[in-house]
C-alpha cells in the first residue's frame, strides 16, 4: 500500500528542474593549449568530429574508417569560431581551467558530409532525460548529495558533449525532493518518465567492498532498459553509465544511412478553424527533421492537404508525427486531426 501510495505522490506532484541547456548541433569544441594559429589548425579537426559525434550519436568511428581523413576539410567548412574558458570540477571541490575552441560548422557542408561517409543519424527532435542519482555510501542513502557536485558536473558534460540535453531537479528550499528514496532507490522510471515530457534516469550508487556498483534504470520513449556498472572510482562508473545511456536512446531514435534519401509524401489535416490553425499546421511540419520541404496541394474550409519532401522514409515521419503531439492520425479516414484548442480568426 506505502508504494502505491509513493506512486501516485509521484505521477501528480510536478517538480522544478534546471533546465536542459541548448545544444547546436553544429557546433564542436576542443581543448587548445593557447589561442594560436597553429592550435587552431590542429583543434578544427577534433571540433568537426565533435559535431560528427552528436549528429549521429556515435561514440566512436571504428567502423567508419573514411570520418578521421575527411576531418582534414574543417577549415574550409567553419562559420564562425570563439574560445571560452570551461572550469572542471574535482573532487576536493577545487578547479581546474582550459581553454576551448569552439567551431561552428556550416550546415549543409555537414549534412553533405554525413550522407557522403554514410553515417547514420540521431533525429534532432530529442527530449530531454531527468537524471536522478541516488548514492549509498555505507552510512546514508541521500539523493543528489552535494558532496558529490563534481560528479553530477561531469556526467552533465558528457551528456550535453554527445548532443543529449539534460535536467537535473531542484529540492526546495529545505533541500527537500519531493520523491521517497526508497521509491528511487526501487528504479521506478515507469512515472518519472512521464512528468514534464523528459524520459527518466536512475542511477543508483553503493559502495560494494573497494568498488561502486551503480545501478542504472532508463525509460524514455515507452522504453526500459535496466544494467549495472562497477568500478573503483565513482565518477568513471556513472560517466560510463552516462555513455551507456545516450547509447540506448540513440539505438531507438536514429535513421539508418540506408534509410535515407528522397520521398514525397501526401498528408491531410482537418480540424482546421481558421489561418491560425492552419499555420500552426504549416509550420509544425517545417520543423520536422526528416522533412526537407512543404507545399500546399489542396486547402478547404477545414482541411488542407499538404505535399511533404521527405530525406528518409515515411515511417519516420509517422513516429515523429505521433511523438509530437501536435496531430493525431485517424485511421478510419486516413487523415490527421490538428489538436489543441480551436482558434477562430474573427
Amino acid at each position: 500500500m506505502r508504494t502505491i501510495l509513493l506512486l501516485s505522490l509521484l505521477i501528480l506532484l510536478p517538480f522544478e528542474g534546471a533546465q536542459a541547456a541548448p545544444i547546436d548541433l553544429y557546433a564542436g569544441e576542443a581543448v587548445v593549449g593557447d589561442q594560436g594559429l597553429a592550435e587552431r589548425r590542429r583543434a578544427l579537426p577534433l571540433a568537426l568530429g565533435h559535431v560528427l559525434r552528436k549528429i549521429s550519436g556515435l561514440r566512436q568511428f571504428d567502423d567508419f574508417p573514411l570520418v578521421e581523413p575527411s576531418l582534414g576539410n574543417a577549415a574550409s567548412m567553419v562559420v564562425s569560431f570563439h574560445y571560452r574558458i570551461a572550469e572542471n570540477m574535482l573532487a576536493d571541490g577545487s578547479a581546474v581551467k582550459e581553454t576551448r575552441l569552439v567551431a561552428r560548422f556550416s550546415e549543409k557542408r555537414v549534412d553533405e558530409l554525413v550522407r557522403s561517409l554514410e553515417l547514420p543519424l540521431w533525429q534532432p527532435e530529442r527530449k530531454p532525460v531527468t537524471i536522478w542519482l541516488v548514492i549509498d555510501n555505507g552510512l546514508d542513502r541521500r539523493i543528489m548529495p552535494v558532496e558529490f557536485d563534481y560528479v553530477r558536473e561531469t556526467m552533465d558534460k558528457t551528456a550535453l558533449s554527445r548532443g543529449m540535453p539534460v535536467r537535473w531537479p531542484s529540492p526546495d528550499s529545505e533541500g527537500i525532493y519531493p520523491v521517497d528514496v526508497q521509491l528511487l532507490w526501487g528504479g521506478y522510471t515507469e512515472n518519472l518518465d512521464k512528468n514534464n515530457g523528459t524520459g527518466a534516469l536512475i542511477l543508483a550508487a553503493r559502495r560494494e567492498g573497494a568498488e561502486w556498483s551503480v545501478r542504472a534504470n532508463l525509460g524514455y520513449n515507452g522504453e526500459q532498459w535496466a544494467w549495472r556498472t562497477q568500478d573503483i572510482d565513482l565518477q568513471s562508473a556513472l560517466v560510463e553509465s552516462m555513455q551507456q545511456s545516450v547509447d540506448q536512446i540513440v539505438s531507438t531514435n536514429t535513421i539508418a544511412a540506408s534509410d535515407m534519401g528522397a520521398w514525397l509524401h501526401d498528408l491531410t489535416v482537418v480540424g482546421l478553424s481558421g489561418a491560425n490553425d492552419y499555420w500552426r499546421c504549416l509550420t509544425y511540419l517545417q520543423d520536422i527533421s526528416v522533412v526537407s520541404h512543404v507545399s500546399v496541394l489542396a486547402a478547404q474550409p477545414g482541411s488542407a492537404t499538404f505535399r511533404l519532401e521527405l530525406n528518409a522514409l515515411p515511417r519516420y515521419l509517422e513516429e515523429a508525427v505521433l511523438e509530437g503531439g501536435v496531430l493525431a492520425f485517424l485511421e478510419s479516414e486516413d487523415r490527421y486531426v490538428l489538436l489543441g484548442v480551436a482558434r477562430n480568426d474573427g
